[in-house]
């Protein structure tokens, strides 16, 4: 009689997925929809020095702070990134992200161009980079007075500011145009899953190989 083979947990490691875009883009919004649908991911909460908007809840959106207190978190080395965007800074909790990717985890980044280069030198393998381009920059300009949380002089920034931010793509591992928020969704999941099951992600994969070539 064949001896049962014991059965192998092939564990895996977490990823870093990385969405970025020109303000009002809608980074955000498919962040959201995609840690509701996902409960293996897990949101990346940042430090901002930014003062919160009426639709955004301390501890979920972003952890408020004042410039004192970021300043100290940056000299303790407490951040994975860190930058500095139309006066305000931004930080992302080190300890946080590392501690879920070593329980399997997937963590969501909704940052820019320069966190992502921060975190690609510090952890590459680890990472997973996705840039949303607007359909046309009169719908993006569009979107940023629909939303209503800008005024008019913070939405002619943003928008000056997104030609520059755009010209980053490149450096992404995929582009994506946001025409459909569905549409968009889905590909962003297809990518999620694809990168899950690459080999170097999947920790116990040897031993199970193992296994199997020794099996009569």
């Amino acid at each position: 009689m064949r001896k049962k083979r014991a059965l192998v947990n092939i564990v895996r490691r977490g990823l870093m997925l990385v969405l970025s875009s020109p303000s009002g883009a809608g980074k955000t919004t498919i962040a959201r929809a995609l840690l509701q649908q996902d409960s293996n991911l897990r949101n990346s909460v940042s430090v901002t020095t930014r003062p919160k908007r009426y639709s955004e809840k301390h501890g979920k959106d972003y952890l408020f702070v004042d410039s004192k207190q970021f300043v100290a978190m940056r000299d303790e080395e407490d951040f994975l990134e860190h930058v500095q965007v139309f006066g305000n800074y931004y930080g992302t909790p080190k300890e946080f992200v590392f501690k879920q990717l070593e329980e399997g985890f997937d963590v969501i980044f909704d940052i820019d161009w320069q966190g992502t280069q921060q975190i690609a030198q510090l952890a590459r393998n680890d990472l997973v980079t996705v840039f949303i381009l607007p359909p046309s920059m009169q719908i993006l300009h569009e979107r940023l007075k629909n939303r209503g949380e800008d005024d008019e002089v913070i939405i002619n920034e943003r928008m000056r500011n997104a030609a520059a931010e755009i010209s980053h793509w490149p450096e992404y591992d995929y582009v994506i145009v946001n025409s459909d928020f569905n549409d968009s969704l889905a590909k962003i999941t297809t990518i999620l899953e694809a990168e899950r099951l690459k080999r170097t992600r999947q920790v116990g994969l040897a031993e199970f190989i193992n296994q199997l070539r020794q099996e009569k």
